[in-house]
């Protein structure tokens, strides 16, 4: 590239940016070496995969190249950055049995998904139409991707709220010229799971413009709990049982079932067994552990110099999530009078049963992305100009079958339509009457325009000072609609809250950089936002980057960020749920001691009462402190590694409060406690009796007792803004190149991922619990030989404590440690001389199995956020250049 002042004055004011920050909003292909328009494409300081050392920023980034992305042999972006050592403990994968079962989110440094940004060429993402919190990784493409940039530093003074772990920059496909054709596919060694992909890539550019378009698809198959042998068994009592009116188990006094609260002749069906004195229901024999996922988008990228100072570029993408979830059967409980006919022993009895008749819960979810951008940038005088437009659109539609309307279930047990001792042999009218199909319809918008500018200042001892300004001003859109019947809470095994709203964002911002000295260099910025819902914050960050040798640079960085409420914990509509407590008041009015046991029986019982889920207007933002120091070493010519220690933490989390939190806070037994919890009156503010009430969410959290007997009448419970969060720890990046001469070359890369502390509220330091392991080790491995490429990836997670370890007593016959996970994938490519690519691999060539814990709490066996189950996974790929 030909250097002018301009494209110099430029390159010194990103250069301690990383991820191109301002100038990556939207680059455009760079034009032949003898051009002189000033393109940002040539000027990123981060596009190279090893970074020299002169070219190091004051804050830490690493680059996941093209390259990389297809050693990993990775079907999609969630995969690819859900394996990277600065994904700490790991991040949701699509599942079924979830409310966001095709939703893929990243977590960086473990503090949570909506404090992890994603951007697409420098602006923001789609933001999840299933939560509208986080941006749905599932929606990218991973055939558009031309690398991918991670700032594991938080950079709110650049982007705003939600990045306060970190960013995350998706470069896509610029500078391609002709067609490229992929087809792949992969069958692992245990059932499911098993995927296809292929894409199609065309890139065409002349004089003055270029342009770049693909269309592509990737599948995967769904994963069934009967096909692992660690969740091939599943017991619940939600079956066919009888239970007393106060919830324990009841026990026949005679007949076939004496002793037993099995309901006679009801438990014989497939899936259904007697064991000791209940009747089980393996739900483990339908149910499935992660969702089918079908991926298919079209994308185009066009660009156009329209003289030698001014160009344009336009991005469009359109992609589809498609999933498919299954679940086991509707559950519920059921009341049982003396007087039906399903009743044969004379006492109101309960029912705890498993509508299996009605059949699976069958989940669907048809998701849409489209994201529009325009701009134009070039030079106005002495500045470089770059502003633009854009527009992107997320919208979900969910559909689950089989669901069974509980009050209607309740009338036909009670007066015996529905006959409970032959559950399959009611009749399709008499089930179809009880089942309904549910709904959830889902949509987030993104609106924005912005503008930046780079400009010189004035000399300095190390060189030109120099500024970039710039303002953004976007209106975010949001609903989140279920159907009324899940929202009423009478859909046994489902629930909503429905949500929705507007606001509108204004931020303006600058970054300027001083060279101090020479190789001496500081860099500031601030960024202030306002949002038309909440108010307003402002981001400051400070950077230094020192560079003692020519192979040495030392960096340092001090920032303060925040994050606003998102629009669905500010706007959600109260929703109905049946809390359990353990409050002693409430237990004697449900005649149990007040240490909530049963005076007879001794059986401890949690009785329920009524909650409302609520919005919470009163939120504020949380807020956040990060520094971070490091440094980035060229040792020698095959030699390069850098080193950085980062610091989070973040004030004022936005967090849930439980029932039971407010009734300790209330009672003052609880450490720690939100602003704002109240006793709420008895009666709702329209003055109707407290069974005729209505939640009320203009009198904030807290519940209300009954000035008689002191029991809970009711709790309004939501989000709140509570403590203090807290972690630091250590990246660690060597690389090595050794060139062999005849006998070809060999790259290796080793990164570790280190926590150090993860503190909330001042409590122990949760590193090396179950699920939050200390480090994760990723080491790659190329080595070229003429026309074939041999890669050798290898993926460790720390061991853990187990769940058990944290048992107060731990039970002596389940361990308390858990195993560290390491995996092995190994892949050979072959450049054909008719520009084709074959290449075969395996992923986990030992077959590993998860790291299981036998107290899992989600009934999967492991954590599927750190961990997969798919085992050895053989595949192949085949790729065509003309």
């Amino acid at each position: 590239m030909k250097c002018n002042p301009l494209r110099e004055a430029i390159r010194l004011a990103l250069l301690p940016v990383t991820l191109g920050t301002l100038a990556l909003a939207a680059p455009v292909v760079a034009q032949d070496s003898d051009d002189d328009a000033a393109t940002l494409d040539r000027i990123e300081v981060t596009g190279s995969r090893i970074k020299r050392a002169d070219i190091e920023g004051a804050l830490p980034v690493t680059v996941i190249s093209r390259e990389d992305i297809d050693l990993s042999g990775e079907l999609n972006v969630a995969d690819l950055l859900r394996n990277t050592t600065f994904n700490s403990f790991g991040s949701f994968r699509p599942r079924s049995g979830s409310a966001g079962q095709a939703t893929a989110s990243l977590n960086l440094r473990g503090i949570g998904s909506g404090r992890t940004l994603i951007l697409i060429d420098g602006r923001r993402a789609p933001v999840s139409a299933m939560g509208g919190t986080n941006q749905d990784l599932n929606a990218i493409p991973l055939a558009a991707i031309e690398r991918v940039e991670v700032l594991s530093d938080g950079a709110s003074a650049i982007y705003g709220s939600d990045a306060i772990g970190g960013v995350v920059n998706i470069i896509t496909r610029k500078d391609f010229n002709g067609v490229e054709m992929q087809l792949g596919a992969s069958n692992p060694s245990r059932s499911g799971g098993e995927t296809e992909d292929g894409s199609v890539i065309f890139g065409a550019s002349g004089d003055r413009g270029a342009l770049i378009a693909g269309v592509s698809y990737a599948n995967r198959g769904i994963v069934f709990q009967r096909e692992r042998p660690w969740s091939n068994d599943g017991a619940s009592t939600f079956s066919n049982n009888f239970q007393n009116p106060n919830g324990t188990f009841f026990s026949a006094p005679s007949g076939p079932t004496q002793g037993t609260s099995v309901v006679p002749g009801g438990c014989s069906a497939p899936a259904f067994s007697v064991v000791g004195n209940r009747c089980l229901y393996n739900f483990a024999l339908v149910a499935a552990d992660e969702a089918e996922l079908r991926n298919s988008a079209l994308f185009a990228r066009g660009t156009y110099q329209i003289n030698d100072d001014w160009a344009t570029y336009m991005n469009a993408s359109v992609s589809r999530v498609e999933s498919f979830g299954r679940y086991a059967p509707s559950l519920a409980t059921a009341a049982v009078p003396a007087s039906s006919p399903n009743n044969p022993f004379g006492t109101d009895l309960r029912l705890r049963h498993r509508f299996a008749a009605l059949g699976t819960r069958d989940d669907t979810v048809d998701a849409n992305a489209y994201d529009f951008m325009v701009g134009f940038q070039g030079a106005i005088g002495p500045a470089f100009v770059e502003f633009g437009a854009r527009i992107n659109e997320f919208r979900s539609y969910n559909l689950g079958r089989n669901y069974v309307v509980i009050p209607i279930a309740n009338q036909f047990i009670a007066d015996g339509t529905y006959n409970i001792f032959n559950p399959f042999g009611n009749s399709a009218a008499t089930l179809n009457a009880m089942k309904a199909t549910i709904s959830r319809d889902s949509f987030s918008r993104n609106e924005e325009v912005f503008a930046l500018a780079n400009f010189d200042l004035f000399d300095m001892a190390g060189g030109m000072a120099s500024l970039a300004v710039g303002a953004e001003a976007r209106k975010e859109s949001y609903f989140d609609t279920y159907d009324s019947l899940s929202e009423a809470g009478v859909i046994g095994g489902s629930a909503g809250s429905s949500s929705g709203g507007s606001r509108d964002v204004t931020s303006a911002y600058f970054e300027a950089l001083f060279p101090v000295l020479d190789k001496v260099e500081v860099s500031l910025a601030a960024r202030y936002d306002k949002y038309s819902d909440y108010g307003n914050d402002t981001s400051p960050k400070i950077g230094l980057r020192w560079q003692p040798l020519e192979t040495l640079t030392l960096r340092a960085s001090y920032g303060e960020g925040f994050a606003a409420p998102s629009i669905p914990i500010l706007t959600q509509q109260p929703s109905f749920a049946a809390d359990f407590v353990t409050d002693p008041a409430t237990c004697v009015v449900f005649g149990l001691t007040p240490n909530c046991t049963n005076p007879v029986t001794g059986a401890t019982t949690t009785p329920q009462t009524t909650a409302w889920v609520i919005a919470n207007p009163n939120l504020s933002s949380e807020t956040s402190t990060q520094y971070s120091l490091g440094f980035a070493w060229d040792a020698t010519d095959w030699l390069n590694l850098s080193l950085d220690y980062y610091n989070i933490e973040v004030d004022n989390q936005i967090t849930p409060v439980t029932t039971n939190t407010i009734i300790a806070c209330l009672g003052g037994s609880a450490i720690a406690c939100p602003p704002g919890l109240s006793m709420l009156p008895t009666t709702a503010a329209s003055g109707l009796p407290f069974e005729q009430a209505v939640p009320n969410p203009q009198l904030g959290l807290g519940l209300a007792r009954d000035p008689g007997t002191g029991g809970i009448l009711y709790v309004q419970r939501g989000f709140t803004n509570l403590g203090k969060l807290e972690t630091n720890g250590l990246d660690l990046n060597v690389r090595t190149n050794f060139d062999f001469a005849d006998w070809g070359a060999l790259a290796s890369q080793v990164q570790v991922g280190w926590v150090n502390k993860l503190r909330v509220n001042g409590g122990r330091n949760l590193v090396g619990d179950e699920r939050t392991p200390q480090y994760r080790v990723s080491v790659q491995n190329v080595y070229t030989y003429g026309d074939f490429t041999l890669g050798w990836n290898i993926s460790h997670i720390a061991d853990t404590d187990s769940r058990n370890a944290l048992g107060n007593p731990p039970r002596a016959d389940l361990p308390l440690d858990l195993p560290s996970w390491t995996t092995h994938d190994l892949q050979l490519t072959w450049a054909a001389p008719w520009n084709g690519k074959i290449t075969v691999g395996v992923q986990n060539i030992a077959d590993k199995d998860p790291v299981l814990d036998p107290l899992d709490p989600t009934g999967r066996g492991y954590d599927m956020n750190l961990y997969d189950g798919y085992g050895r996974v053989p595949y192949v790929r085949y790729t065509q250049s003309f």
